[in-house]
């Protein structure tokens, strides 16, 4: 099933932290080609800490044959390899943060998982890399496609392409 996740980074080497992430996630077992990224864009912290420094974000999107929540696990452990922490507070600056997005038509509603990603359609630092690669997507229990959510979403200058290649 296609499956998509949102990696964003404010701190250290933030496009070398993205690269690293997309790397291990692409070296999971259940992940295939064809594998689609985004250009990287950079944006102001939302609701982080007083001087949080500006993120780097990106979305990638690949083929992925196995259990949604397992995946979530692994995502996990991936974010904890490059140094974030299991009971990080929210909102904070980070390393690495990934957000499962979608997995195929699957709509999960659970304590653990929710899919789609429950605020995917609001957040233009998803929406528009999003855009880059899957514009006429239609998510389980949206009426409107990526492109459409990212024209409705609150747009701001402060979402800039910072690379096109990573």
């Amino acid at each position: 099933m296609r499956t998509a996740v949102a990696l964003g980074s404010n701190l250290g080497d933030r496009l070398e932290n993205l690269r690293v992430a997309r790397k291990a996630i692409f070296d999971l077992a259940n992940v295939k080609p064809p594998i689609l990224s985004s250009a990287v864009y950079e944006t102001e912290p939302v609701g982080c800490e007083p001087g949080a420094g500006k993120f780097l974000n990106a979305v990638v999107e690949f083929e992925y044959e196995g259990d949604p929540a397992r995946l979530l696990e692994q995502l996990i452990q991936i974010e904890e390899t490059l140094g974030r922490k299991r009971d990080h507070p929210q909102n904070v600056s980070r390393t690495i943060d990934i957000d499962l997005l979608y997995c195929g038509e699957q709509q999960i509603n659970d304590e653990r998982l929710q899919l789609p990603h429950p605020r995917l359609h609001l957040r233009e630092f998803v929406l528009r890399p999003l855009a880059d690669i899957r514009p006429d997507l239609l998510l389980p229990g949206q009426k409107k496609r990526i492109r459409e959510l990212l024209t409705e979403a609150e747009q701001s200058d402060e979402v800039i392409r910072f690379a096109e290649q990573w």
